[in-house]
């Protein structure tokens, strides 16, 4: 399969446990990438402008309890 036609054509040959199957793995593979692009931001201190925003407005009295 070397493109995103033959994967589709592919998925909707599947049978429903099959398709179940996929959806299961697919959603813990996305999370796993996503997860792993986080821990990247993270390290890398992408997000540290956001953390130090949030800290601030807490401090500051600018946030409420969900």
């Amino acid at each position: 399969m070397s493109n995103i036609q033959e994967i589709e054509s592919a998925i909707q040959k599947l049978s429903h446990e099959d398709l179940a199957a996929l959806r299961h793995w697919f959603a813990e593979f996305d999370a796993r990438q996503w997860d792993g692009e986080f821990e990247d931001d993270v390290k890398s201190g992408r997000l540290d402008s956001l953390a130090a925003e949030a800290l601030s407005d807490l401090r500051e009295g600018r946030c409420r309890d969900l």
